[in-house]
């Protein structure tokens, strides 16, 4: 499977190795990216901490980086999106049940077990062929 289909397309199976690595390889590039518009934009994770830094300038250099990091963020939103779907079908399921992640706690917790940990539907589905044979 090459990179192109694994994270813009919405058709077919994936299995849990390649869901963790692609997962694993979008957050360290969406946390370089981060670290970078923080560099642009003058931001420091401490910042609030340091007793020179004037207040104002840590809440003028933050509002001033959020909407970069939000267009960031809904940019990997989409290749997130299709990775889930990808393995919800590998679980026979609808792509659709990506979005329990948004239901408090428990969402996430499920996404993370059944997508994360437990092995799909073997054979073929309606999806398509099981990843593993």
């Amino acid at each position: 499977m090459d990179w192109k289909h694994l994270f813009l397309s919405f058709e077919g199976r994936i299995s849990r190795k390649p869901f963790w690595l692609s997962l694993l390889a979008l957050i360290i590039i969406e946390w370089i990216l981060f670290i970078v518009l923080s560099l642009i934009f003058g931001m420091s994770m401490m910042g609030g901490m340091d007793p020179g830094m004037d207040p104002e300038a840590v809440t003028s250099a933050a509002m001033t980086a959020m909407i970069p990091m939000w267009i960031l963020l809904f940019l990997f939103f989409y290749p997130a999106l299709a990775i889930y779907t990808k393995r919800w079908h590998d679980h026979g399921k609808d792509g659709v049940w990506s979005f329990i992640m948004f239901i408090p706690i428990i969402g996430a917790i499920w996404l993370i077990v059944e997508c994360g940990f437990l092995r799909g539907t073997e054979g073929p589905n309606l999806y398509g062929d099981d990843p593993l044979a």
